[in-house]
């Protein structure tokens, strides 16, 4: 009874909890939906969520998303690039969302550190992107010289217009005084190798992001300064470019797509005189009873030779050939409604102008990217090039054959190369007939190049990323030399072989998290960083070979042989988090716990990290006022960086080497020999420290038909290393390297994008960009004023790379002086007498489209930069700069430095010439120029004149490469050139290299 009575008790009770259980569930809907963009495309991992809850969704693949809701709310939907949305809810089962693209971000969202996909709106840093598009149609085949005079910051030179030459880019400055100053390559979120290799004579070599195929690249993203590199540690202290591959498209049929380019490639040459014969003070000489290697003799239109006129031999127009380059690339891509796929072949063939030289390049490139679960998404990548570079030794090396052209007298012919007994043919002593050069000299350089990656995101929560990325970069390289018998500089002949193994294998993963609190939205990216890098060298030099004709090491006399391995491991720990209130106000802060194998273990860990705030006060303004201001930010930064590049694998130790005592040589007599080196492994070496400030302005007029970005920065590195510091020979060494420099960075850089007009059938898109730098070196070691590298100079008190050596004499009025002889002389003593750095550099970029027709054209323009103009300046000695063509005679503007009077005394050209030519003043000439980069004009067919045909799409297009160049102070071919290659102590010197060229290239495009 008792049981009864409590059941009757509750029955009432349970019925009424279960109905309204009953009731709620019943009301519980379960929402299927899809989100799309204005285009109808799928929008992935688009944030929606339930508001005034904690339910949420994320989109997957194909847009859609599922969540339950109570019958009515409303949902708002996020996306990185798009305006939040809202959408109210009655009861519907199913429903489509289309979100708007939000002109208030700038419309864009950008690549940052580690891959990181950001709105531009919310960066605290300065960044600039370079779309396919602009690469594309540039017709580089390298994607440094592609974004060359297109991005504020960035200075870009090329070293050769030989096939397959390296290319320097420099981002705000000079940082490093000894390591490496270009930036970190940054391929999908995985760094790659950009070294110099391949030349084994004098001359530049190919960068190794060479290799990869322009075709490929979605976009660019150069990350300028410290608190946009942090994340990279020592890796990224002189800014990182950051390369974006192409992809495949969702629910896309395969699309066919086919690219044939073909161009014409013609050197831009020095200013030559081709009026003077072979001979001195006038008199003629013929090259075979008489030879010298001036050209002072007689003029060539008063001449006779066996009674008959002169023939004028214009040396560079029979030597250099017009280049022809070829490129074909096919890729497929499309996708299903889960995965996407984008394979694409390239084949690159570049003959160059000077015969026998060449670049060949195949790649293959493949991606696939698979939604494997709702929440799991995989890629995998592989990039393959095999590459083939021909190249002949360039700038002062007597194997030169561009040095002999642009020095021989247009008197002489250079045909045959040969005499009749098989000798070579010269005009001269100690310089190879050029002609001869081209059959028996060769370097030739093969390279096979891998770059796997597999990335997999898994969002085990809606607000929860963790992203594990492997990389790899693999490379082997096989340099062959060879140099005949009865060369001048090696008459026994050479050979060379080079390998190099290079393998760097790199592993991030990273763990991000996206909340939303209240007026807050927080952003963190916790992760940790693998990388280790394997270098292996090995190179035998052949001298005297016993069989003419036989390239093989077995062939020679003496060999001499060294091989070098180099194993450098970092981790890194690292952390990044953005906060954001109100859509106004972001703060951002970067830390990176670095640890190198290569330091001693007392300085092996170090911090580096970064803080940055942004105030969007474009957020305050009233709808009225935002129609015209449609964007104002301001953003302040400091960063710290490290940069151990000039800091080598086991350079801290001391190492033994091969023993030589005076004229003894080990291993002797089959014994070997070993001394410990004079040069102290300075072990208490740390990383050079980059300290920036950055201050920025950005602001959109008119929905951004105007944009304009501005920024400031000031950054130092201090603990700069200076290697072979002499110390104490009581201590058993000479010199040691120490922590002891430096230097200073101050610039600012401007970018304006304007979008004049804008109608359906005609547009026309303006950009201008402005970088000025100034570098300044504040200390090198105790008390040292001044240092060498290579070209240029170190001097405390001056910018990094001022031309230092031999100078006019002059008197306290800066008068120049002459002697008895009415001659100018060298001063006693040595000074500046130039500087590399420009003053500004600037880019004027037009596109313009009228229907189906597509017109562009860009300046690159550089005020200042000073450079040292080898050609002339040797080309002094033999007669043969354009200016020297002027002999008569001329009384020098000076003062006598014996009398102090006015200098009275008459002298002849060749006089004159021959004099200054030891003076280095009178070869540093300013390389301002401004320079028509690239002009394209291209015309897409109608779709209706192609319905018929299985073409979708066509397009045909010409492109003109440097077709006008004004430099009205050099008198070289092109002032944008560093003969010897892209290390910092080649720079600023035109010396004998190959011509750049001018080119014309056509284009076909058709999709299937």
């Amino acid at each position: 009874m008792q049981f009864k009575h409590l059941l009757k008790k509750l029955i009432l009770p349970l019925l009424s909890v279960f109905m309204c259980v009953n009731y709620t569930y019943a009301q519980s809907i379960t929402l299927k939906g899809k989100v799309t963009d204005e285009k109808g495309e799928a929008v992935a991992g688009a944030s929606v969520k339930l508001k005034g809850t904690n339910k949420g969704s994320i989109t997957n693949a194909t847009g859609a998303f599922e969540i339950a809701y109570p019958g009515t709310g409303t949902l708002t939907v996020s996306a990185i690039g798009y305006a939040p949305t809202e959408v109210k809810l009655s009861g519907q089962a199913s429903i489509n969302i289309t979100i708007n693209s939000d002109s208030k971000a700038l419309n864009e969202v950008v690549v940052t550190a580690l891959g990181i996909k950001r709105e531009k709106r919310i960066l605290t840093y300065s960044t600039q992107e370079v779309k396919s598009e602009s690469i594309t149609q540039s017709k580089e085949p390298n994607i440094v010289n592609a974004i060359a005079g297109k991005v504020s910051g960035v200075q870009v030179t090329s070293s050769s217009g030989t096939p397959g030459s390296s290319a320097r880019i420099l981002i705000r400055g000079t940082t490093s005084f000894y390591g490496n100053n270009e930036p970190l390559m940054v391929i999908d979120g995985v760094p790659v190798d950009n070294s110099e290799t391949g030349n084994l004579n004098s001359g530049p070599g190919t960068s190794r992001i060479a290799d990869i195929d322009p075709s490929i690249i979605a976009s660019v993203n150069v990350l300028k300064g410290a608190a946009s590199t942090a994340l990279y540690g020592s890796k990224g202290a002189n800014g990182v470019v950051m390369i974006t591959t192409k992809n495949g498209a969702l629910n896309k049929k395969p699309l066919i797509t086919f690219t044939s380019d073909f161009s014409f490639e013609n050197p831009l040459l020095p200013q030559i005189q081709n009026k003077y014969s072979q001979g001195t003070n006038g008199i003629y000489y013929d090259g075979e009873t008489q030879k010298t290697s001036t050209s002072w003799g007689a003029r060539m239109d008063t001449l006779k030779i066996n009674g008959q006129a002169a023939k004028v031999y214009n040396q560079s127009d029979l030597f250099f050939k017009t280049g022809h380059t070829y490129n074909n690339t096919i890729n497929i891509g499309g996708g299903s409604n889960t995965s996407t796929y984008l394979v694409s072949y390239s084949n690159f063939n570049q003959q160059g102008t000077v015969p026998t030289t060449k670049f060949l390049r195949n790649t293959l490139f493949a991606k696939y990217s698979a939604h494997i679960l709702d929440n799991l998404n995989t890629t995998f990548q592989l990039n393959y090039s095999n590459s083939q570079n021909d190249r002949l030794p360039e700038g002062y090396a007597l194997e030169s054959p561009v040095w002999t052209i642009f020095t021989a007298p247009v008197s002489y012919n250079l045909q045959p190369a040969t005499n009749a007994d098989g000798t070579q043919r010269l005009y001269r002593f100690s310089r190879n007939n050029p002609y001869w050069v081209l059959d028996n000299i060769k370097n030739h350089s093969g390279v096979n190049h891998f770059l796997p990656t597999f990335t997999a995101d898994y969002k085990p929560l809606s607000w929860l990323t963790v992203t594990e990325r492997f990389g790899a970069d693999v490379y082997t390289e096989m340099d062959r030399y060879h140099e005949s018998t009865e060369s001048v500089s090696n008459p026994n002949g050479r050979l060379v072989d080079q390998n190099i193994n290079y393998r760097q294998f790199n592993n991030d993963l990273l763990i991000g998290a996206n909340k939303t609190f209240g007026n807050f939205n927080v952003d963190v990216v916790l992760g940790n960083n693998i990388i280790s890098t394997y270098n292996e060298y090995t190179y035998a030099n052949g001298v005297g070979l016993t069989v003419p004709g036989l390239y093989n090491m077995a062939s020679a006399s003496t060999v001499t042989y060294s091989e070098n391995q180099r194993l450098q491991r970092k981790i890194g720990f690292y952390l990044q988090s953005n906060i954001e209130y109100k859509r106004f106000l972001i703060l951002s802060l970067t830390g990176r716990y670095d640890g190198n194998s290569v330091l001693s273990t007392d300085h092996n860990f170090y911090p580096y990290g970064s803080a940055a705030t942004s105030f969007i006060f474009s957020e305050f303004f009233s709808p009225e006022f935002s129609k015209v201001m449609n964007l104002g930010k301001v953003r302040v930064s400091y960063g710290t960086v490290g940069n151990d590049g000039s800091i080598n694998p086991y350079s801290l130790l001391t190492p033994y080497n091969v023993a030589a005592i005076r004229n003894l040589n080990f291993p002797y007599a089959g014994q070997a020999g070993f001394l410990i080196s004079d040069i102290y492994g300075n072990p208490t070496l740390k990383n050079e420290r980059i300290n920036e400030f950055e201050a920025g302005f950005e602001a959109g007029f008119f929905n951004n038909r105007i944009s304009l970005e501005a920024s400031f920065y000031s950054k130092k590195t201090t603990s700069g290393i200076i290697p072979n510091v002499a110390i104490a020979p009581s201590s058993g060494y000479s010199s040691t390297s120490v922590n002891s420099a430096v230097m200073r960075n101050r610039g600012i850089e401007v970018l304006l994008n304007v979008n004049p007009i804008k109608t359906r059938d005609f547009n026309w898109d303006l950009t201008l960009n402005f970088t000025r730098n100034r570098n300044k070196v504040l200390s090198i070691y105790q008390n040292q004023q001044q240092l060498g590298n290579g070209f240029t100079n170190i001097t405390v008190g001056q910018p990094y790379g001022v031309i230092y050596g031999t100078r006019y004499a002059r008197n306290a009025a800066g008068k120049l002086l002459t002697d008895d002889s009415g001659l100018p002389f060298a001063a006693d003593d040595q000074g500046i007498i130039g500087n590399i750095n420009p003053n500004w550099l600037g880019g004027i970029n037009n596109n313009i489209r009228f229907k189906q027709f597509n017109f562009s054209f860009f300046f690159d323009i550089k005020r200042g930069g000073d450079i040292q103009n080898n050609v002339d300046g040797y080309g002094y000695f033999y007669g043969t700069p354009k200016v020297t063509e002027n002999r008569g005679p001329r009384v020098v503007d000076g003062i006598n430095a014996t009398t102090g009077q006015p200098n009275t005394v008459s002298v002849n050209g060749q006089q004159y010439y021959q004099r200054i030519n030891g003076i280095l003043e009178s070869v540093i000439q300013d390389g301002s120029y401004v320079k028509l980069r690239n002009v394209s004009l291209g015309y897409t067919l109608k779709p209706s004149w192609l319905s018929k045909s299985p073409f979708k799409s066509a397009t045909l297009s010409v492109t003109g490469r440097n077709l006008w160049i004004h430099a009205p102070h050099f008198t070289g071919g092109d002032p944008e050139v560093s003969s010897f290659g892209s290390s910092n102590g080649s720079q600023g010197i035109y010396s004998f290299s190959t011509p750049t060229s001018r080119s014309i290239d056509f284009s076909l495009k058709v999709t299937l």
